[in-house]
């Protein structure tokens, strides 16, 4: 072999290791989610994560939990109550049907979890009840006013309490979810109203990641 055909073997075997790295790297974006295929989903990530105050609440069990529990899957908080006339049903009806055209896999890294706005009525066993017409694993928690508008607050989505000395108030709130990584810490937000279709699309490569 020549110096010449030496030098072009050298020369194509280093093209075919950059071409091989970058169909790499591409492939590998694309598992965990384009940045702006995320963002036409309307998941919208964070440029830092941010950590969730450690409060109590209870469950739809009755049982009291600490907001570090959610640790160890990816959480959708949706702050909404039982007695919503329109928002909640549909955000809900709408991630049962996600959840339900999701592989295996991100399912069972994933979880929604409804934190009510109304603790005035919105009990452990009515929470229990609620959530089971759509999801029977999709969780409730419930507090006092107080956490309640904390835990809102701290992850920018907060809501209107009612004057429950109203018969039949409602309360004004957002149909956003909060994004919470298995580390127990904010890493986004999904918009509202859902694209169904799109969020199918991108949760698994998300959901990977840790």
């Amino acid at each position: 072999m020549t110096r010449t055909q030496k030098t072009v073997f050298i020369l194509v075997a280093l093209v075919a290791v950059i071409l091989g790295l970058t169909v790499n790297k591409v492939l590998s974006g694309r598992s965990q989610g384009n940045p702006t295929e995320l963002i036409d989903a309307g998941i919208i990530l964070l440029p830092q994560s941010r950590t969730v105050p450690g409060l109590e609440m209870t469950d739809e069990n009755g049982q009291p939990v600490q907001m570090d529990e959610l640790k160890g899957k990816w959480s959708l908080l949706f702050f909404g109550y039982t007695f919503c006339p329109d928002i909640c049903p549909t955000t809900l009806a709408q991630l049962r049907q996600v959840k339900s055209e999701l592989p295996k896999e991100a399912v069972e890294r994933l979880q929604v979890v409804l934190v009510s706005v109304d603790p005035n009525r919105d009990t452990p066993a009515q929470l229990k009840q609620y959530l089971g017409y759509f999801d029977k694993d999709f969780r409730g928690l419930t507090g006092s006013l107080d956490n309640t508008q904390k835990l809102a607050n701290a992850v920018s989505i907060p809501f209107i309490p009612a004057d429950t000395s109203k018969p039949n108030y409602t309360v004004d709130h957002s149909g956003n979810l909060a994004l919470l990584g298995p580390d127990g810490k904010q890493r986004g937000f999904i918009r509202a109203p859902f694209n169904n279709q799109k969020l199918v699309a991108q949760l698994p490569g998300l959901v990977k990641r840790d």
